[in-house]
């Protein structure tokens, strides 16, 4: 990409957007444009074809979307899927209507079979059932992809399809009903520290292992792979390791500094048992992953603390 080009980063107000935008401005990037969801409402069709005939970027870095934990995935349904759709219907096909060829579109791990083999690679897509716990986020990203593929095939776009694992990092949301198991345990932890309190409730059994990637590590990634003129495809991006959730707690017990024991709600869902990415493609390119967990977590932690002002 050249230094002048200009880029779309849509959903830039989110963690994943908010990251590539930092990595982006950190590279020496000067044409930045960004939107508000106050300022275009990527659900609208007309409005979203005319901004972006309007502004003709030369990449875009599609970020945006209904994002939420097992929770808020199982609990509205309807609203994940319908939204997400809209949402990457109207950007993919925008961008080929203004003459946008260069994309890269983000999905999620959950778009691979419950039970697939370990480690996930990206042909094993559509080769068995989802988890129904995020079925309906799942199948608004697959349909992403396959629009990518589809306007590649029939129009010579280039657009890339991303497949991140779980996420974590500044700008993340901790919200104890909607958030992800990470950030989740990062604000119960700190609270039950605060409390006094002299257990911790996990949901589930502990034993579904988890692959957890750092936002800056996958911001890094995605620019990476726009840097390299990647013309399409679909991509994996994660650390290639994973962890217990027990393990996830207790290390994230120990940075938050609360020595209380653990107690597992097993009346709560474990979602899938394994979702380990491989990430071979990636690595073939030449891109790794830098930050490790423990450090990540430590930096999430602090954020947290930052943002919601709260004690130690």
């Amino acid at each position: 990409m050249d230094k002048n080009a200009r880029i779309f980063v849509a959903g830039h107000r989110g963690m994943v957007g908010s990251a590539i935008v930092r990595r982006l401005l950190a590279a020496g990037y000067t044409d930045i444009v960004t939107q508000a969801r106050a300022e275009l409402d990527l659900t609208d069709s007309v409005a979203v074809s005319k901004f972006l005939a309007d502004t003709r970027p030369d990449y875009i870095f599609m970020a945006a979307a209904k994002v939420g934990g097992i929770h808020a995935n199982d609990t509205y349904r309807a609203e994940f899927l319908h939204q997400n759709l809209m949402i990457e219907a109207n950007m993919v096909h925008g961008a080929w209507q203004a003459g946008i060829n260069r994309m890269l579109f983000l999905g999620s791990s959950c778009i691979y079979p419950r039970d697939c083999p370990q480690p996930i690679r990206e042909d094993y897509l559509l080769t068995g059932p989802l988890e129904q716990t995020n079925e309906a986020y799942a199948i608004a990203k697959i349909a992403g992809v396959k629009l990518c593929e589809s306007y590649n095939r029939q129009y010579g776009t280039h657009y890339v399809s991303a497949m991140p694992t779980n996420l974590f990092g500044r700008n993340d949301n901790y919200d104890l009903q909607n958030s992800h198991v990470l950030p989740a345990l990062i604000r119960k932890t700190h609270e039950a520290k605060v409390a006094g309190a002299s257990e911790l409730v996990v949901w589930g059994s502990g034993t579904p292992r988890r692959e957890f990637l750092d936002v800056d590590d996958l911001a890094d990634a995605c620019v990476f792979m726009m840097e390299r003129g990647i013309e399409g495809g679909l991509y994996n991006m994660g650390r290639g390791t994973d962890v217990t959730i027990s393990e996830l707690a207790r290390t994230i017990m120990e940075i938050v500094g609360f020595s209380g024991r653990i107690v597992f709600d097993a009346s709560k869902p474990d979602g899938t048992p394994r979702k380990l990415l491989n990430i071979d493609r990636l690595r073939e390119l030449g891109w790794s992953p830098r930050i490790s967990l423990e450090d990540g977590i430590r930096e999430a932690y602090a954020d947290f603390l930052a943002r919601h002002q709260v004690a130690m």
